[in-house]
């Protein structure tokens, strides 16, 4: 999960596309490994390749948005959007070490490549253009989860793998206006609401064991935030 902080049907299993690109036709080079590692770590343990082409396409799309050429520098600079490069998740550090010959040979890690080269070649993105996800801790931390506490909301009920609630609660955005009377020289302050909003983020797809999401466009309306943090 990424917490510090497809609209597509829950599916599991392999995929055709996954498997038909022959993802190890060629040597491994190193972005490609570094992003199929990330997502197989970020996956459950299903193995679902468009869990996993989801996953990369949202981790490409973030180290767009934050200006970084290429997944390493990313995975460095910004160690709390995928917390598996650095807190010793096994499944990254298994497909980082192995062999080409042992990728070969598990059908989770091909289905990881072949999620990785969709990402960087712009292919399909089943994430419905996701900046964010979550893994089975939002169901088991709910109450405590940092994106329930700010607000989530289910767009699709196929979305909602794990079977967890709204959470929303109303915040209003305001401006205060200083007029001044020619007359009487007075200052008076008026209050102008410019916008409001009960909710951060909205599922964009749920799959294998993520659900995905991006902000809600009148929480970006109402506070100008970026689109990706």
């Amino acid at each position: 999960m990424n917490d510090p902080y497809p609209f597509g049907e829950h599916d599991s299993g392999i995929s055709q596309y996954a498997l038909s690109d022959s993802p190890l036709s060629a040597p491994i080079d190193a972005q490609t490994r570094q992003l199929a590692a990330m997502a197989y770590g970020e996956a459950s343990t299903q193995n679902n390749s468009d869990e996993m082409m989801a996953l990369a396409s949202v981790l490409v799309r973030q180290r767009d948005a934050r200006g970084y050429s290429d997944i390493a520098t990313f995975a460095s600079k910004e160690r709390s959007f995928s917390y598996v490069v650095s807190d010793g998740n096994v499944r990254y550090q298994a497909l980082m070490k192995a062999s080409d010959k042992e990728i070969a040979n598990n059908m989770g890690m091909q289905a990881a490549i072949a999620a990785a080269k969709n990402a960087l070649n712009g292919g399909p993105d089943k994430s419905n253009g996701a900046y964010f996800w979550d893994g089975a801790d939002i169901k088991t931390n709910y109450a405590h989860h940092a994106k329930v506490k700010r607000g989530i909301k289910i767009t699709n009920p196929s979305h909602n793998i794990y079977g967890i609630s709204d959470s929303t609660k109303l915040v209003i955005q305001y401006r205060y206006v200083k007029t001044k009377n020619k007359k009487t020289g007075k200052i008076a302050i008026k209050q102008e609401e410019i916008g409001r909003y009960d909710h951060l983020y909205e599922s964009t797809a749920g799959i294998g064991g993520t659900i995905f999401w991006k902000f809600g466009q009148a929480y970006l309306n109402a506070t100008h935030a970026k689109v990706y943090k």
